[in-house]
């Protein structure tokens, strides 16, 4: 009798729960709204790495679909110059591009013009120095790094006979655009030391004059500056003149050549 009661409570348990379940409402519908897709615009990009000095080719470039509320005037867009890929198509790299990085025409040259007239600012020259690596810093001082550049005399001393080296800064903040050959450094290898026998820096043509007649009267060195220097102008660069003296002594003539040192701001 006893399980006959449990078997009755137990049939009407399931079907109480069963009752339970079919009377429960449907869970509501979520409605699913999709966002309207941001306005786009299709922009010129390096298809991968490209290297200053590189001449451009065609299939290292794509149009790529960019933010239209982050499109800025500098970016070649497709609707503005359609066939702006084989308009720029051998054009020479100023500045590097990454994978990717929008073309921009102010890092490129005209096709046809020289790999370092076309790294050259306008109004800038290129002028080569004799280095080693006891004056660039050991070999640190590599292609687009600042330097001051430091001039070393030795006069001659008449009366003992001995003399003394003089050193002191004729330009600061120079840009350094090749070392020998080498105008670009391996971001994959950023301590690379570079050890060469030339390296070109940018100068004005004023600076080429003083760098050329300083490598002439003397040696040059290159004192590495860091990223971070700001550049006084205020602050005064060394000059050197010098005058001949002559000097009449015992029916003879003596010719001393004095110097003086000036300070001047660079220029």
């Amino acid at each position: 009798m006893v399980r006959i009661l449990i078997l009755i409570v137990a049939v009407l348990c399931g079907g109480v729960a069963a009752w339970l379940a079919l009377s429960d409402p449907a869970p509501p519908k979520v409605e699913v709204v999709e966002a309207p897709a941001p306005a786009t615009v299709e922009v010129l990009v390096s298809s991968a790495q490209v290297k200053a000095g590189t001449i451009l080719k065609p299939e290292m470039m794509r149009w790529q679909a960019w933010p239209a509320e982050t499109s800025s005037a500098d970016l070649i867009n497709r609707a503005g110059q359609p066939d702006a890929i084989a308009t720029l198509s051998g054009s020479v790299v100023r500045s590097q591009f990454g994978a990717g990085e929008p073309i921009r025409e102010d890092k490129l040259a005209p096709a046809g013009s020289g790999f370092m007239s076309a790294m050259l600012p306008p109004g800038k020259r290129a002028a080569a120095v004799r280095i080693s690596a006891e004056t660039t810093a050991g070999g640190f001082v590599l292609p687009n790094d600042r330097v001051d550049v430091i001039e070393t005399l030795t006069p001659a001393d008449t009366d003992s006979g001995r003399s003394s080296p003089i050193s002191r800064t004729i330009l600061r903040d120079i840009r350094v655009l090749a070392v020998d050959q080498t105008q670009d450094i391996d971001p994959a290898d950023p301590q690379r030391v570079v050890v060469g026998r030339r390296a070109t820096l940018e100068l004005s043509s004023v600076q080429a004059e003083t760098v050329m007649t300083a490598q002439a009267e003397g040696t040059l060195s290159l004192a590495l500056r860091s990223v971070s220097d700001q550049v006084d102008e205020a602050m005064p660069i060394a000059r050197r003149t010098t005058s001949t003296i002559r000097v009449h002594r015992d029916g003879k003539i003596q010719e001393f050549e004095v110097s003086r040192h000036s300070a001047e701001n660079a220029q």
